[in-house]
């Protein structure tokens, strides 16, 4: 499989370097748009990354911001990659807007930290689970939707399971996650003996934070983090609620969210210690 890259991390690092490059000369929003014969809205879409940016205004900014040789064809081309459709665009239809942006991120992470106190992480599961969790909605979704956000969902699991560059991925999940029966006892079953199976993966840590641990610090709800390879793209932490997501980018945040993580990991049970509990739990399915 080849290297993974996404149109949605270059949309995020131009963002941020025409942010920066406008601060830099000391203009204003208005001001550059002024120069560059567009609505100041535009380039507040543009650098807060809600719109792709053409590659023409990306020029007219750069020529404002007077950046010439290797660093505005390096710019430029960003500006093109990002253009880009990724590989889920065919799913579009299927995903909120705000669910579109996670999947473009993790596409090109280079590590995956997540911490889930209710439900095997999405990334992991079977399809069986997959489906007795889209059954369990307040709203069913229709077989057809349940079809296409399962095919969703266990194409994201092949991409980043078999790719030559696959993210090291953690996780944490509260042993509600293993103890609760999603899908019936058989494809319980499944799903925890695919936890092993992962958990053996030399890029993959799967720990379980016990019931004994008692209060912990990452009982307000589960979260993600995600790492880049480019020092150029932040990390970023993702919190999903009901009707959308969060995406935390500050510094600050991201700290505060990755104390929160190595707590968890510090007071879940070992690699070898979960992989044998999991097990366990996947016997008693039996």
């Amino acid at each position: 499989m080849t290297a993974r890259r996404s149109p949605t991390v270059r949309k995020r690092r131009l963002a941020a370097e025409l942010r920066r490059l406008r601060k830099e000369c000391g203009l204003t929003r208005e001001q550059v748009a002024e120069r560059i014969g567009c609505a100041p809205v535009t380039i507040t879409r543009i650098e807060t990354g809600q719109s792709g940016a053409r590659v023409g205004e990306v020029s007219l900014m750069l020529e404002v911001y007077g950046v010439t040789g290797d660093e505005r064809e390096a710019l430029l081309q960003v500006a093109k990659d990002a253009r880009k459709r990724g590989w889920w665009h065919p799913y579009s239809s299927t995903m909120p807007s705000w669910f579109q942006v996670y999947v473009g991120l993790e596409e090109e992470a280079a590590s995956i930290q997540d911490y889930q106190p209710e439900v095997v992480p999405g990334i992991l599961q079977v399809e069986a689970y997959a489906r007795a969790t889209y059954l369990a909605e307040a709203i069913v979704p229709s077989e057809d939707e349940i079809n296409r956000q399962t095919t969703l969902r266990m194409e994201r699991q092949k991409r980043l399971l078999e790719a030559d560059n696959a993210p090291e991925m953690w996780f944490v999940c509260n042993e509600a996650v293993i103890r609760r029966v999603v899908g019936g006892r058989n494809a319980m079953k499944d799903q925890l003996d695919w936890l092993v199976a992962l958990s053996r993966q030399p890029n993959i840590t799967i720990q379980v934070l016990p019931f004994t641990a008692g209060a912990h610090p990452g009982m307000q709800g589960g979260f993600r983090i995600l790492s880049f390879p480019e020092p150029a793209d932040p990390a970023v932490v993702y919190v999903e609620y009901r009707r959308g997501s969060l995406y935390l980018e500050k510094v600050d945040d991201v700290h505060s969210y990755t104390l929160v993580f190595n707590h968890l990991r510090a007071q879940a049970l070992g690699r070898d210690e979960s992989r044998v509990l999991i097990a366990s739990a996947a016997q008693d399915m039996a």
